[in-house]
């Protein structure tokens, strides 16, 4: 019988897919079901200068599998001062098709841009009270975030990611944007919990965003919604959240001043 050479052959034997490795559904009931404290912090990385083509990038990556790649530009010469009388700050962020579990991202429906274009706006009164737009007259920035994996807390860690991106730019900053989002349970009892999962986020009642310039103890935006929370509860996360991003700040730092610091190693070299 002649050989089809077209086509990869395959084992003589082989096993179901379980033998080996776990399935999504699987590891999706440990995720809910694995008990986690409220006030703790998922593992961050992030690094900052890793795109030759903008003035500045940075990629940021949760514990929780949210994966995020900022790139920045600017200033550009622009037509008209921006409502503040400065310049101009263009947001954008977009979704991968692959950053879901489940269904593909199918960018351009009328809801899916709208999302987008939330999240954009939403970055934009995040980032705008850190960036020294006065110094910048009829000129434009821009920012964009590209979200790779969403495993939740995604725009938090696209306004952590951006201004990063921005500040590697070398655009003049009144201190970096750091983002931390909460979210929570249903339950008169259930605390709001820090840096919430994509299932955490999925049952979640109430949802909470804070953004903090953490060297002026200056909250830039809070952004949020849901129900079944007293109004102390909210005051409450709001504390959290704040403390949340002041944790994160020193990662965030540093991250900025590797990048400094390789940048100036290739000059001199």
């Amino acid at each position: 019988m002649p050989l089809d050479h077209r086509r990869v052959r395959g084992p003589e034997e082989s096993q179901p897919p379980e033998l080996w490795g776990r399935t999504r559904k699987d590891d999706e009931e440990d995720e809910d079901d694995a008990p986690r404290d409220p006030c703790a912090l998922r593992p961050l990385f992030a690094r900052a200068g890793l795109l030759s083509q903008a003035e500045g990038s940075a990629y940021l990556e949760l514990g929780s599998g949210t994966k995020v790649l900022c790139a920045a530009w600017g200033p550009r010469e622009a037509s008209e001062l921006g409502a503040t009388g400065g310049g101009q700050l263009l947001c954008e962020f977009r979704r991968a098709p692959f950053a879901s579990r489940g269904a593909r991202w199918r960018p351009g429906t009328a809801a899916e841009r709208e999302a987008e274009r939330e999240a954009a706006a939403a970055l934009r009164e995040a980032l705008e009270p850190a960036v020294r737009l006065s110094r910048y007259p009829r000129a434009r920035l821009a920012v964009s975030a590209l979200l790779l994996q969403d495993g939740g807390s995604a725009l938090a860690a696209a306004i952590s990611a951006a201004a990063l991106a921005l500040a590697d730019a070398g655009v003049e900053m009144y201190d970096l944007a750091v983002g931390c989002a909460l979210c929570c349970s249903p339950g008169l009892a259930a605390p709001w919990m820090l840096q919430p999962a994509e299932p955490e986020e999925r049952r979640a009642v109430a949802w909470l965003t804070v953004a903090l310039l953490p060297a002026l103890n200056q909250v830039s935006a809070v952004l949020g919604g849901g129900q079944g929370s007293p109004p102390n509860a909210w005051a409450q996360a709001l504390r959290l959240g704040i403390d949340g991003c002041h944790r994160l700040y020193p990662v965030l730092r540093q991250s900025l001043l590797r990048a400094a610091r390789r940048r100036d190693a290739a000059t001199a070299t």
